[in-house]
């Protein structure tokens, strides 16, 4: 068999991994790119503000004139811009954003354009983006969150003498209130919120300037002036951290959304629950309902039904974050790439999940008269057998002698339910100023 006739390379392609000048099949694009072009595509803006500060420290450590830095800055704005517009996206043919930016500078600018990226690689730049799109996606899933917490607590305070069942193990238990069930979520959420700040604070550190792990020879880059410019109130000391803290910061960010997310899929199962005709303690916001597709009276809880789920698509990402990196040596590795379309999954996720209970919960109405009617006589037996016990019998007394004559007991008057109550905190003693002290920290 004759050997094959050599031929020249041909030119790289866009497809052509680093411009190496090797063409890589499609199939090693689609594997070692997959949908990072889509997440490039939100994430761009970001790299161009993350670009832009590049440039000033370029500037600083004098590699670009003030004139090309300007030059630069001024042809980062029309890139931005034509992104706002629609005219730029990522597609899989470009690799990722760098490659689109660095091309659409070096287009507008010449010579200026081709400086950018000395001093940085990939792996520190998509950090930058990376971070800075957390810090506005984070905001974002914050103040939604505060939407619906202030609503939690306007039914608390509306809602604290309507007297309801409570359940334990879905099981008639003792009387409690629409404003107690109300409050309970809103200091849940008020702690999740606070938990997702620290998360937030953990990751807004500036990873710039550690290029592709070690720093970068002969240029004395200005960390904490970029860091500065960026809006980030530290930075990465060790360049060496930054690289080994790719999931870790991320999953923190992560696990915070997740007990947003468990916190979201009870109230929401809750609220299924309550809006059932066998309930019928709430009603729902029509718009947030949708109809059947053969059953003409039917009013559909979705909306409710995936923010349960959410949790589960939260936690699916948490899994990846919290296991990839691990037994990985140090330095960068390309499994770490996968971290960032899991992040962004799960805060997107994250904030469709907030802006729908933002939405939902103002809407929620209770219907009084369906939890009058379910109050039962022996939701107050613990009542009538602490009643027992301000007067002198052993708790084991009362208990038994209670249980054994529950045909004895009656529902009381509402007003005198709530005033057998001392502590705050319970039925009837909501402390909404405290909850609204809180949500105004926040």
């Amino acid at each position: 068999m004759s050997e094959p006739t050599p031929t020249a390379p041909e030119s790289p392609s866009p497809r052509a991994i680093w411009h190496k000048g090797t063409a890589a099949a499609d199939w090693v694009t689609r594997f070692t790119v997959g949908e990072d072009w889509r997440w490039d595509t939100i994430l761009l803006p970001y790299d161009v503000e993350g670009t832009r500060g590049h440039a000033y420290g370029l500037r600083l450590a004098g590699v670009l004139t003030e004139a090309e830095e300007q030059e630069i800055g001024d042809a980062l704005t029309d890139i931005y811009d034509a992104w706002v517009d629609g005219q730029i996206a990522v597609t899989p043919q470009d690799e990722d954003m760098h490659t689109v930016i660095e091309r659409e500078l070096t287009a507008r600018v010449g010579e200026a354009g081709k400086k950018i990226h000395a001093g940085r690689s990939r792996n520190d730049q998509v950090l930058v983006a990376l971070r800075l799109w957390l810090r506005d996606a984070l905001g974002a899933i914050a103040r939604s969150g505060r939407e619906a917490c202030a609503a939690l607590i306007e039914h608390a305070e509306g809602g604290d003498a309507l007297l309801m069942p409570g359940y334990t193990h879905l099981q008639r238990a003792m009387p409690t209130t629409a404003g107690l069930w109300a409050a309970g979520y809103a200091e849940l959420l008020l702690d999740d919120l606070a938990g997702l700040a620290d998360a937030a604070s953990r990751a807004d550190a500036s990873p710039w300037g550690s290029a592709a792990g070690y720093g970068v020879p002969s240029l004395d880059l200005p960390r904490r002036e970029v860091a500065e410019r960026l809006g980030f109130p530290r930075v990465q000391e060790n360049v060496t951290a930054v690289q080994l803290s790719r999931g870790k910061a991320e999953a923190s960010v992560v696990h915070a959304l997740v007990q947003m997310g468990l916190t979201a899929n009870r109230l929401a199962s809750d609220l299924v629950l309550f809006a059932t005709s066998e309930f019928g303690f709430v009603t729902l916001p029509h718009e947030y309902t949708t109809g059947s597709s053969i059953m003409p009276q039917k009013r559909n809880p979705d909306v409710l039904e995936l923010a349960r789920a959410t949790v589960h698509r939260l936690t699916a990402e948490l899994h990846l974050l919290l296991t990839l990196p691990a037994g990985l040596p140090g330095g960068y590795h390309r499994d770490l790439q996968l971290t960032k379309e899991a992040t962004m999954r799960a805060v997107m996720a994250a904030q469709d999940l907030m802006t729908a209970l933002g939405a939902v919960l103002p809407g929620i109405e209770w219907q009084e008269r369906a939890m009058r009617e379910a109050l039962s006589p022996d939701l107050f037996a613990t009542a009538e057998a602490l009643d027992r016990v301000a007067s002198g019998e052993a708790f084991r007394d009362a208990y038994r002698e209670v249980g054994t004559h529950l045909g004895a007991l009656s529902v009381p008057p509402e007003a005198e339910a709530l005033e057998s109550y001392q502590t705050p905190g319970t039925p009837g003693r909501v402390d909404v100023a405290s909850l609204r002290q809180r949500l105004h920290a926040l």
